[in-house]
């Protein structure tokens, strides 16, 4: 525990481990010998809520998530509950009790709990638009793999685990890697976590957060400038040059049929559309038979690459997705087994949401190789 003096106040910082009993007893001792004015949490309302509730995936409201589309964000997060849940269970905890338990004692003492951590879809989403396609390819290749490794822990590294901030520091080693997530998912948040706790009251303050957050939570407490929390809220556009790519790529593509029909007649330019529509249904059509979507959503795929390959507004796995959601929406029991369905590759085939997540991401790379195909015939047949 580190104790942190300022400005007439006392900040005790518990670092804890999100998957070990030793932090749950030890974060119920602290509270319970020291009776602050407030307990902080490492929690924003919505992981709160889930913690709180078992996880009830059944409130999940896949279409909307489809809408926004949130997908990718929701599949990353998946694999990182993944991943928690499967070193929980050897260690035989529920990953983020620790947390929990905060909230628990101080209800039980009368103290007002605050939850500082910023949303984890906010969170997600800074993180997402920080990376670059090439670091996201290789961030989802990294996360993927780990989720299928069923490599069991040493009691050694067992016994280390119990010591540390297990998922903060997954967090810092990808943060090596790629050094803007690590300012997104480390150091925003120790600024923020910080920043909440300045803001709770009473003289005297108990926050329990991950381990790897105390230093920095530490020195923020102790900077005397206030932090931008509504700054730090804030998902960052797009860059211009995505949306310009997007809409020149698809004008580019019309502009060469229209040229193909003045130049060599409106017999050439209808080919061209046709081949159009085949090069991109035909993947698209391919990628959801190999997820065993719902015909209609293999009809829904044939239907809407051609289209969507000409718009970046929307993507062909979304509208394949939307469509596998609303014909064979997930049982109650599949969105309980999730993280452990995850881990065993054929089970993505069995469980209904990891089939959308297939039936998302096999038509996806159906549609970009017949966008990128479809597009070259098309210049080299204008040439």
């Amino acid at each position: 525990m580190q104790i942190v003096e300022h400005q007439g106040r006392t900040f005790l910082l518990v670092g804890t481990a999100h998957i070990s009993q030793e932090s749950a007893d030890l974060v119920r001792q602290v509270i319970s010998k020291e009776q602050p004015d407030c307990v902080c949490a490492e929690l924003d309302a919505q992981r709160y809520a889930a913690l709180s509730a078992g996880s009830r995936w059944e409130d999940l409201d896949l279409k909307e998530v489809i809408r926004k589309r949130q997908l990718s964000a929701l599949l990353a997060n998946l694999i990182l509950a993944s991943y928690q849940k499967r070193l929980g269970g050897q260690l035989g905890v529920t990953p983020g009790m620790e947390l929990l338990e905060a909230t628990k004692v101080a209800e039980e003492h009368g103290i007002p709990v605050a939850l500082c951590d910023r949303a984890v879809r906010v969170t997600m989403l800074r993180a997402w638009r920080s990376t670059s396609f090439l670091r996201k390819f290789w961030l989802l290749s990294a996360l993927i793999s780990s989720m299928f490794d069923s490599t069991r822990i040493s009691e050694d590294d067992l016994r280390d685990i119990r010591q540390q901030d297990v998922l903060t520091e997954l967090l810092q080693e990808l943060g090596t890697m790629f050094p803007a997530l690590h300012k997104v998912l480390i150091d925003e948040r120790d600024l923020y976590l910080a920043e909440k706790m300045r803001q709770s009251e009473g003289e005297r303050v108990v926050g329990v957060v991950g381990a790897a957050h105390v230093p920095g939570i530490a020195r923020a407490l102790q900077a005397s400038s206030p932090v931008d929390l509504d700054e730090l809220d804030t998902v960052p556009p797009t860059l211009p040059i995505g949306k310009w790519l997007g809409w020149a790529i698809p004008a580019l593509i019309i502009a060469a049929i229209a040229a193909i029909g003045w130049r060599q007649g409106a017999a050439a330019m209808g080919d061209s559309v046709l081949y159009w529509i085949l090069v991109n249904a035909i993947p698209c059509a391919i990628g959801a038979t190999l997820a065993l979507a719902h015909p209609l959503t293999i009809l829904a795929g044939l239907v809407a690459a051609p289209l969507t390959s000409l718009t970046p507004v929307i993507g062909a796995g979304y509208v394949t997705a939307f469509v596998q959601a609303y014909v064979a929406p997930p049982l109650v029991h599949e969105l309980q087994t999730i993280a452990e369905d995850m881990r065993v590759p054929g089970n993505w085939w069995r469980n209904r949401l990891l089939r959308i997540f297939l039936a998302f991401i096999l038509p996806t790379l159906g549609s970009l190789i017949g966008t990128y195909v479809g597009g070259y015939g098309i210049l080299t047949d204008l040439f």
